[in-house]
């Protein structure tokens, strides 16, 4: 049974708020958890206090346990200094123009 710290989402449409959870890596994302670890809301200020609140010590012990988190919630857990940041490989951008495309436009512009 491996574990995962990530968020679920709850709210409405176009108004999110995520709890953060403790779950089976096999639990859809809104579905059964172990334990709730604080809450998200991404649509107040990131200096308003209750954007983000996690209970730090039980995330210590989870992640002592051997429970990984997701990209998002580490990323999260970073600004609090709970977990070092994780390094996020660049992705390529599909909506990038192609090599053929490109160098049109290196053309164009010389």
């Amino acid at each position: 049974m491996s574990l995962r710290i990530r968020l679920a989402r709850g709210g409405s449409k176009k108004r999110p708020f995520y709890r953060l959870v403790v779950a089976e890596n096999t639990a859809p994302r809104d579905g059964k958890f172990i334990e709730r670890l604080g809450s998200y809301n991404p649509l107040l200020e990131k200096d308003n206090n209750e954007r983000l609140f996690v209970e730090a010590e039980r995330v210590k012990y989870w992640l002592s346990v051997g429970a990984q988190t997701s990209e998002r919630v580490a990323k999260l857990l970073s600004e609090l200094k709970i977990v070092n940041a994780p390094v996020i490989p660049e992705r390529p951008k599909k909506s990038a123009p192609k090599k053929k495309a490109q160098e049109r436009l290196n053309v164009a512009s010389a």
